[in-house]
């Protein structure tokens, strides 16, 4: 047996917020919505992994240090994207070889967006 890859994520928020959860994740990010008959889970593709986004009452921000990491092409053109829609990025955590920075989708879930920066070397 082996592991090669995630299947998906699933992140909950809170029941009534799947207009700006939609907006967030398919306007802003970028990410195709894969439509289903029922139900009411919102589902993303990035690449062939899936993002399932359950809306949840009662629901409760994960802990800080929980986060979905994405790696991405051209991280400028999404960082200028959110930072044109006044989201508050957070860009102070270096990480050696890459560019990147974190962002909270409107249910409060951690994002991290990292790009491979060729002019630095990267971390083992």
């Amino acid at each position: 047996m082996s592991i090669h890859s995630i299947n998906h994520v699933q992140l909950a928020f809170p029941a009534g917020a799947e207009g700006r959860i939609r907006h967030f994740y398919s306007r802003l990010l970028g990410l195709p919505e894969v439509h289903q008959p029922a139900g009411s889970t919102l589902r993303f593709a990035a690449g062939t992994q899936r993002i399932d986004l359950v809306p949840t009452e009662g629901w409760q921000a994960a802990p800080p240090v929980s986060h979905l990491a994405f790696e991405v092409e051209d991280l400028p053109a999404l960082r200028g994207r959110l930072l044109q829609a006044e989201l508050a990025l957070v860009e102070n955590r270096a990480l050696p070889g890459y560019l990147r920075f974190y962002v909270k989708d409107p249910a409060g879930n951690q994002l991290e967006f990292l790009e491979p920066d060729d002019e630095l070397e990267i971390a083992p």
